[in-house]
Parts: structure tokens; C-alpha cells; sequence
């Protein structure tokens, strides 16, 4: 029968589906064709979500919570965005029993009263309910309820856009370890305190690899709390898909264990699903063609509190390792082997962000519509800012999981996000830190911070030089010992401001488990990194952040170049706060376009030569001085943009 059904496809499956509801004898049918939803190969996908779901045993260590609830309880949760003047809002539900309506809707309090504003189907596999609200005034606060049936609502606020405040707070968090269940009240206490603009949950929400829409739904319960009444970024990593790692190569099938052949294991249509259920409320992808065998993108730009965040996907495109280098280690992704040339394993043809990528990095990084100061996320850091991975005494020369590698990839990327003065923020890597990265010097580059695991129970990882030395550099008075300038194992320039280790990985205290505040200062152009562990007590006064944390810099720093001269300073008397664009004459090269806070601008750049200046409201639309060489002027030279 299962043949038949694939011969008449997934869409009429699925209508049969929604309609056959009623007798034993077509649940039992449904059942028997839906062992096949994601594949013949994979009756095991989604089994506590799909088909006869509530028969499907639970697991019995670390189960998810139960999947059968109370009906007036189906409305597990709600997160959304909101960017100019479009409000995207996914809703998740419970799975859903026969005869029960697949259709959500949305209602908004206006004028003092419940409106609904939109209905929509609650999409099957999956359980989620999509709602696009267009135009949206974001000036004003919102509530909001998601109702299934008579019963069963969930409640929030959608905030306005708080441009006013001087400060925006985003929250970085990642890795939620399924292995500890249950919730997250000491992180959602403190975050409800603390009380970020923004939450950015960069991957491996879910750790549960061929059950995503329960680990999904218990993910929600963990959070929901926190998310209900803020806008939210979620991005799927390698463990939400069902991967240990993954590289994945434009959307090629893997087949290696370990998946290191870069591609994806399981089938498009479950990574489709984990991505619809995860990203779908994000603002539209900015280049939404799919990749190889019809997997779905989802990198796009997020606009709020005047900070301009670009969501990167930095493993969709990246190669994969194995028969593409030389193998120096245990895997095709470990090398140990420190007689290697790092050079050996950056070839030419290795992709990271890819081509559609970079393409987005530059526009995003012209553009300034609606922004102050512009971020970067992503899942992992560009580098390998780790020494021991797993156990303490398990020491890897390079990762080639993280963005260290391909180098020169790396490379291209770092110069991207430098020409907007941006910083990178991210998490997987189960170590917080915070790091200069260098490019063609130490220091010359971009800030990024990756968070701490939120529950650090699988994999383990320590920074901690073998020579148990500072670097050159070191931090003044930290009390860190290993701060500085060091080479990662992929040769890469790095300058370590502060890690957060665990000291017992057997005690959930002492795993370093925790999440990340980072803050935006518009008005003083400073970006402050904050690190949290899990457990402080932020309400009753035991807010002690890791030792090393805070650590503030200034915008301009994630420019690290060094200052070559000045132009002569340029006064803009018709434009405040202009975008300014500075560009080398003799190649092109594009410098940096930022957001100048006033209406006066001395450049700096970092070699001799000629440079042309490009001015505009939010972009660099009209060249207004050019042949302009270094070296200090007393005036200004007047500038009048029409």
C-alpha cells in the first residue's frame, strides 16, 4: 500500500490526511502510509510527532515532555519579528488528533477589545501556524493571542520597535542540552529581570536528532516564558538537524558517519521542516532560492532598536572536509598531527559562506536603512578558540567544525563584516569567549563573542594554552591567565580577551553553563559583552558574571587596522548622522561604510594613496570629495548633499 500511496505523492497523502479523520479504519491506513512520511529509508523521523503519534513510546531516559496534552493546552507557544512594517509570527502547537480543526488563528487587543486578525492552517508535519501581518504600525505595544479550537490560547505582547532607548540588550544563547530535562527557571528568572530587547538563540535548541517537533515543543516550554513578550531569533544548527556536525555543501546528501563528506543525512523534507519551524518568523530570506535538492535558505537582516543584525547560515554552504584535504588526525574533521602546514588545508574551491553569502554581507554592509550600529549572527565563531574538546585530556591542534576553516573564506568573511564596524556574535562551541580576530594582523579585525552553552552536558571544551603562557598583548589585570595574541590551530590571528572554562563538567555548577547580554550604547558607540552563568541569581543581588566579564569596546574598534593617516575632515552642513563610505581610488577597495553620529567626519585609512568619499541618508549614493590624499587639514571641507 505504502507504494501505491508514493506514487500518488506527499500532497495527497497529506489531504487524506486532514480529511480521513473520522474511522479506525483510515487512522489505520494513515498510519501505515505515514511510517513513510520522510522516506522509505526513515520510518523513525518525527515518530512522537507523525501518524498515530500517540501510541509512538516515548523514550525512556530523558524523555521530552509528553506530546498528548489536555486539548485546551494544544497552543504550546509563540515567537515572532517584526521589520519594517511587516510582523512574521509562527505558532507552535502540540500534535493534533483526528477531528480536531488544523486551523490557528490570531487575535490582536485593539480599541479594547479581542480582534481576529488572521486564520491559518497549522501545517502537518510540524504543528506550526504561520501569520503575516502587513503593514504593522510598530510604534505601539500589541497584545496578542493564538487560539486553536474553543479552548486552548496562548498569550504575549509584540513590542514596538524601542528606537528611543539609548541602549539595546540582545541575549546570545545556544546549546540546550537535551539530557537535562524539565525547565529553565534559573536562566528565564534572570533573563525576565534582565530583561533583553531580543533574544538570538544561535542553534542546537534541541538535541533530540530524529525527533525535532518534540524537542522543538520542549524547547518552547523551557523559554516561552521570556519569548511570549520580545521578538526572537532562532537558528538551527547541526544537532536541530539531526547531525553530530555538519558542512552542508550547498545541500548535497551526506553519507559518511560523522558527516564530514559535507551535505545532509536526513531528507529535505525533514531539514525543511526544522527550518520552517524555526526560522519561518524571521524576516524573508533575502535570497530565498533554495539550494541542491530543494532544501529551503533562510539568511536574511533584522532591523530593530536601530541595530541592524545580518542572520548568517554559516554551515549550509560550507565544504565539507573528507576527500576534499588531507586527513592529519583520528577524523577527516580532527587534526593532531602538529608537523602540519595550515596552508595544506586551505585549498582553492573551499567554500564557507559561500558565494550568495558574501554577496549579502556587501549590500548589508552599504545599506543602513532604519540603523545605528550593525551585528552579525551566526552559529559558530571564525576561529578555533579551543584547546580541549570533550575531556580535559583531549588536545586538538584545529576543530574544522568551527569557521576557522577554510582560512581564506574566513578571511573574506571578517573583512565583510569590518567594513560595517559590525561585531559577530554566535555560540556552539560549548566555551565562551570573547576574541579580536586578526586577519593579515593581530587585532585587525572585528569583535565576536560566542556564548556559553545554556546546559553544557554533552561535549566539554577548555581554552588552555599547552605552554600555559599569556600571549603577547595580555590583558591588563585580568584575572584570566591566558589572555593575548595566539595563532589558533588553523594558523588564524586571534587575541583572546576572556574565556569561561568549566572546572568539573561532573557538577552542573562548575560546567560554566550560562548565556551571554550583549549591549548596544547608540549614543556612545560602545558594545558591551556580558557573560552569565546559569545559576547567578540576578533578582537577589548574586549577579557575578565569569571572571574576565564585562568587557566593553568602542564600535570603531572592530576595525583594528592600522591608522595610516587621516583625510582632511569633512562637515556635511545639509546631513546629520549621514552614511559615509570611504574608498580606495587605485583598486576600488571599499574601506568601511558607517553611520557617523553628528555632521562632522575626519576619515582614517590605512594607507597612502587616493580616496573618494561617498555620502547619502541611509546609503552611499553620492560621491562628495574624491583625490583625497592623508594628511591633517585645520578645515573642514564643507560638504552640501542635495
Amino acid at each position: 500500500m505504502h507504494k501505491a500511496c508514493r506514487k500518488l505523492g506527499y500532497g495527497v497523502a497529506l489531504f487524506l490526511l486532514v480529511l480521513g479523520t473520522g474511522g479506525s479504519g483510515g487512522g489505520a491506513l494513515l498510519a501505515q502510509e505515514e511510517r513513510y512520511l520522510f522516506g522509505e529509508d526513515y520510518p523513525q523521523l518525527d515518530r512522537l510527532a507523525v501518524g498515530q503519534w500517540w501510541t509512538a513510546p516515548r523514550p525512556r531516559q530523558n524523555p521530552p515532555p509528553p506530546m498528548d496534552v489536555p486539548r485546551d493546552q494544544v497552543v504550546a507557544f509563540a515567537l515572532y519579528t517584526i521589520d519594517h512594517g511587516v510582523l512574521k509570527m509562527t505558532a507552535q502547537l502540540y500534535p493534533l488528533k483526528p477531528g480536531e480543526p488544523r486551523e490557528a488563528r490570531l487575535e490582536l487587543f485593539l480599541d479594547g477589545a479581542w480582534r481576529e486578525v488572521s486564520r491559518q492552517p497549522v501545517l502537518y508535519p510540524g504543528w506550526s501556524a504561520h501569520f503575516r501581518i502587513e503593514p504593522w504600525d510598530a510604534r505601539r505595544d500589541v497584545r496578542y493571542r493564538v487560539r486553536h479550537a474553543e479552548k486552548a490560547q496562548f498569550e504575549g505582547l509584540i513590542r514596538h520597535d524601542p528606537i528611543e532607548k539609548p541602549v539595546i540588550t540582545v541575549a546570545v544563547m545556544s546549546c540546550n542540552s537535551s539530557r537535562t530535562t524539565g525547565l529553565r527557571p534559573e536562566i528565564v528568572n534572570n533573563l525576565l529581570q534582565q530583561d533583553p530587547d531580543l533574544l538570538f538563540f544561535a542553534g542546537d535548541q534541541t538535541y533530540r536528532h530524529t525527533e525535532h517537533t518534540a524537542g522543538w515543543i520542549e524547547f518552547g516550554l523551557q523559554f516561552r516564558d521570556v519569548m511570549r513578550d520580545r521578538p526572537t531569533i532562532t537558528i538551527p544548527d547541526d544537532h536541530d538537524v539531526g547531525h553530530p556536525n555538519l558542512w552542508g555543501e550547498n545541500g548535497k546528501r551526506s553519507t559518511l558517519q560523522g558527516n564530514a563528506d559535507g551535505g545532509y543525512f536526513y531528507p529535505p523534507a525533514y531539514v525543511n521542516m526544522v527550518q520552517r519551524q524555526q526560522t519561518w518568523h524571521l524576516p524573508d530570506p533575502v535570497d530565498p532560492a533554495p539550494i541542491d535538492r530543494g532544501i529551503t535558505v533562510y539568511f536574511t537582516r533584522l532591523r530593530w532598536g536601530e541595530i541592524d543584525f545580518a542572520i548568517l547560515e554559516d554551515r549550509k554552504f560550507k565544504t565539507g572536509p573528507a576527500g576534499k584535504i588531507p586527513q592529519m588526525g583520528p577524523r577527516p574533521d580532527h587534526i593532531t598531527d602538529k608537523n602540519y602546514d595550515p596552508k595544506s588545508v586551505d585549498l582553492p574551491g573551499l567554500e564557507l559562506l559561500g558565494p550568495r553569502q558574501e554577496a549579502f554581507l556587501q549590500q548589508w554592509s552599504e545599506d543602513w536603512t532604519g540603523a545605528r550600529l550593525k551585528a552579525v549572527l551566526s552559529q559558530t565563531a571564525f576561529c578555533g578558540a579551543v584547546h580541549l574538546h570533550g575531556t580535559p585530556d583531549n588536545r586538538l591542534l584545529a576543530d574544522l567544525d568551527c569557521n576557522g576553516w577554510p582560512q581564506s573564506a574566513r578571511n573574506r568573511a571578517l573583512r565583510l563584516i569590518r567594513r560595517a564596524w559590525a561585531v559577530h556574535l554566535c555560540g556552539d562551541q560549548h566555551l565562551a569567549v570573547v576574541v579580536k580576530h586578526g586577519i593579515d594582523e593581530f587585532g585587525d579585525g572585528p569583535y565576536g563573542f560566542t556564548s556559553p552553552a545554556l546546559v553544557n552536558t554533552i561535549y566539554g571544551r577548555w581554552w588552555h594554552p599547552e605552554d600555559e603562557k599569556p600571549g603577547p598583548n595580555a590583558v591588563p589585570n585580568s584575572p584570566l591567565p591566558w589572555t593575548g595574541d595566539y595563532l589558533d590551530g588553523l594558523g588564524n590571528r586571534i587575541t583572546m580577551l576572556a574565556y569561561a572554562n568549566p572546572t568539573d563538567m561532573r557538577d552542573e555548577r562548575q560546567r560554566a553553563d550560562g548565556y551571554g547580554l550583549v549591549r548596544f550604547d547608540k549614543q556612545n558607540r560602545r558594545i558591551t559583552f556580558e557573560c552569565w552563568p546559569r545559576f547567578s541569581d540576578v533578582k537577589q543581588g548574586d549577579g557575578a558574571q565569569f571572571p574576565g566579564w564585562p568587557i566593553t569596546v568602542s564600535v570603531e574598534q572592530n576595525d583594528g587596522r592600522r591608522v595610516f593617516g587621516y583625510l582632511p575632515p569633512l562637515e556635511f552642513a545639509t546631513l546629520r548622522d549621514p552614511v559615509v563610505q570611504v574608498v580606495r581610488q587605485e583598486d576600488s577597495e571599499v574601506l568601511y561604510t558607517i553611520r557617523i553620529s553628528g555632521n562632522r567626519f575626519e576619515p582614517r585609512v590605512y594607507a597612502g594613496g587616493h580616496y573618494l568619499v561617498k555620502v547619502g541618508k541611509d546609503r552611499p549614493e553620492r560621491i562628495v570629495a574624491k583625490d583625497l590624499v592623508p594628511g591633517r587639514s585645520g578645515e573642514a571641507v564643507a560638504i552640501r548633499v542635495p
